[in-house]
């Protein structure tokens, strides 16, 4: 794929959706941060039903501290592996309180400190909440980005150095958006709606339906 498909293929996908955002219901860096914590083997519709209510009770780094793993718990026990993800919210709001004054730190090294925080979560922090041109790369994008040819690369990594490459700098801040929906709504695992596609035309995936 060459860089005028590239740009066509971004320019598309902008046309569809000029402002995209996550779908993670959130008010502040903490809220997202927990709430994509919590949406690790998850879907945002679970995480959310989860934290409109925990969210009541407990949306800061202080609160969450005051309820405690045990008292955390109840508010997440639908959502995969919340006894890791109790513990690792719970610890994260207390270093949080300690080192960064309850606030969300925005940089990559810092967020990879905290309790639970990979570098796909630290990337949609940066991207989301600190408007900085990172892009996480998940399930979805790994596809779309070697299915379509857009970035194809082995691994999570690999795909996002990669598009960070090929990827200019006026659509950068929000690939990450773009493709994610893109994957999870037209570009789907088992069944991609390739008749639905608006890059149709530009994807070198080879399965293609006709359109």
């Amino acid at each position: 794929m060459n860089a005028a498909q590239r740009n066509e293929i971004l320019r598309r996908l902008r046309a569809q959706n000029p402002a995209p955002t996550t779908e993670l219901e959130y008010r502040s860096p903490f809220e997202l941060l927990v709430s994509v914590v919590l949406s690790a083997q998850a879907t945002d519709v679970s995480v959310n039903k989860a934290t409109r209510e925990l969210f009541k009770v407990a949306n800061t780094p202080e609160k969450i501290a005051r309820l405690g793993v045990r008292g955390l718990k109840p508010y997440i026990k639908s959502i995969g592996l919340y006894n890791n993800k109790a513990k690792h919210i719970v610890a994260t709001a207390r270093m949080l309180i300690d080192q960064y004054g309850g606030r969300v730190p925005d940089t990559r090294q810092a967020l990879q400190a905290l309790p639970g925080v990979g570098r796909k979560t630290a990337n949609v922090i940066l991207n989301t909440a600190f408007k900085q041109p990172t892009i996480a790369v998940d399930t979805h994008i790994f596809r779309v980005a070697n299915r379509t040819g857009l970035a194809p690369g082995k691994t999570p990594l690999a795909v996002e150095k990669q598009l960070l490459k090929v990827v200019p700098a006026e659509f950068k801040r929000h690939t990450h958006h773009w493709l994610i929906l893109h994957g999870r709504y037209t570009c789907t695992a088992r069944t991609p709606r390739c008749r639905d596609c608006v890059i149709h035309d530009l994807c070198e995936y080879s399965e293609k339906a006709a359109k």
